[in-house]
């Protein structure tokens, strides 16, 4: 994987600057112009500070385009997801249908 074309991905989808970056990871925007400007590959720790600023893991980061972000409203329900049994799992689905034909 190219990394650094992973990152300038990233900042387009967001339509960031490095400036922005540095600010939301919290690293030197010196430090994140020079990973761009000569073309070299971050730290672990360093990418991995910078996924934090993303609001991805270092899994996502590198994972294929498939793998889809969760918001922290998706997440919420993911975590709730996981505790309930099959049939509260059934009731939550055609609950979640029906509030979903109502809307459309």
């Amino acid at each position: 994987m190219d990394i650094l074309a992973r990152l300038n991905q990233l900042l387009q989808e967001r339509g960031w600057t490095e400036y922005k970056l540095s600010k939301e990871c919290g690293l030197a925007q010196s430090t994140i112009g020079n990973i761009f400007r000569r073309n070299t590959t971050p730290s672990i720790a360093t990418l991995e500070t910078i996924c934090t600023g993303f609001g991805i893991t270092m899994s996502q980061f590198f994972a294929d385009a498939d793998m889809v972000e969760l918001t922290p409203d998706m997440k919420e329900l993911f975590d709730c997801w996981v505790c309930l049994t099959p049939s509260q799992k059934t009731a939550a689905i055609q609950m979640l249908k029906a509030m979903n034909h109502d809307t459309q």
